[in-house]
């Protein structure tokens, strides 16, 4: 999935939340309505899998603040209520300490270490993958810890 940098990249951004194996969201800062960044799911797959890959990232000057969670909480909230999946993946790269410390905080548990798993900039890059299901969501919020994180 491309970044926002273009109008190019946009259109196809928009075509890929279209189609039935992918959707993307903006995150806006309550207040000041700035994008804060982007959620994107991939490979949603439905039948006996009900699940997707998530993605995301945040722009600056937003980084660091915090403002993600609450966005992607919602996000996540949407997978498990509307969309009725059963499992969601996030694959983060092992030094990303904001982005491990987001995803724990959301509830996801880390289930395993890929080797070379994905080619970022020309590269491939080594990712720990954390995953949440609906029942460890929904009991996240029957123990007071709320939907939203």
């Amino acid at each position: 999935m491309p970044l926002v940098a273009s109008s190019v990249a946009y259109n196809q951004r928009l075509k890929y939340a279209r189609s039935p194996r992918g959707a993307s969201f903006f995150v806006f800062h309550r207040e000041s309505k700035a994008l804060v960044g982007v959620v994107d799911l991939s490979e949603i797959v439905r039948g006996c899998f009900q699940s997707a890959y998530l993605g995301y990232f945040v722009f600056q000057p937003h980084a660091g603040r915090g403002l993600m969670r609450e966005g992607l909480a919602k996000v996540v909230e949407y997978v498990f209520e509307t969309m009725r999946l059963h499992r969601l993946e996030a694959n983060v790269q092992p030094g990303n300490a904001a982005s491990i410390s987001l995803v724990r905080a959301l509830g996801f548990s880390k289930e395993g270490y890929s080797k070379r798993y994905l080619k970022i900039g020309g590269r491939w890059m080594d990712h720990e993958r954390w995953a949440i299901l609906v029942e460890d969501w929904r009991n996240r919020a029957s123990l007071g810890e709320g939907k939203n994180g």
